[in-house]
């Protein structure tokens, strides 16, 4: 690279604020539209009242960093098809999770994990 190279030009930054704007913008709506709708554990859950499908893409997109999307690539080039053991392990992992212990805070009415030791204890 050379020495006058930069990062970030003008329009980036107009992008980038826009799309800031934008989110919050958005945000801002739905919490105005349904302000003197329901409890904050409604608005967390979505009043239980959510589909599957965004129930599992919000999941994966809170799961899913941008490191991982980046570095997976790397880690399969860097450690080759070793790293599949790993994907095989994560599938069992998720199987295992959603079926033993989901149905179980479903019944409890819990969100988190950290509400277990609150319900049970």
């Amino acid at each position: 690279m050379s020495g006058d190279a930069h990062l970030l030009v003008a329009a980036d930054y107009v992008v980038f604020a826009v799309v800031l704007l934008l989110s919050a913008a958005v945000g801002f709506y739905y919490a105005w539209r349904s302000r003197r709708q329901g409890t904050s554990r409604d608005f967390l859950t979505g009043g239980r009242k959510l589909n599957a499908l965004a129930v599992s893409m919000s999941l994966t997109a809170s799961y899913m960093s941008s490191v991982t999307v980046l570095s997976n690539p790397a880690e399969v080039y860097r450690y080759g098809a070793i790293f599949g053991y790993v994907s095989i392990s994560y599938v069992i992992a998720v199987v295992y999770t959603s079926e033993i212990f989901l149905p179980v805070f479903y019944r409890l009415a819990i969100n988190s994990t950290y509400e277990v030791t609150v319900v049970l204890f």
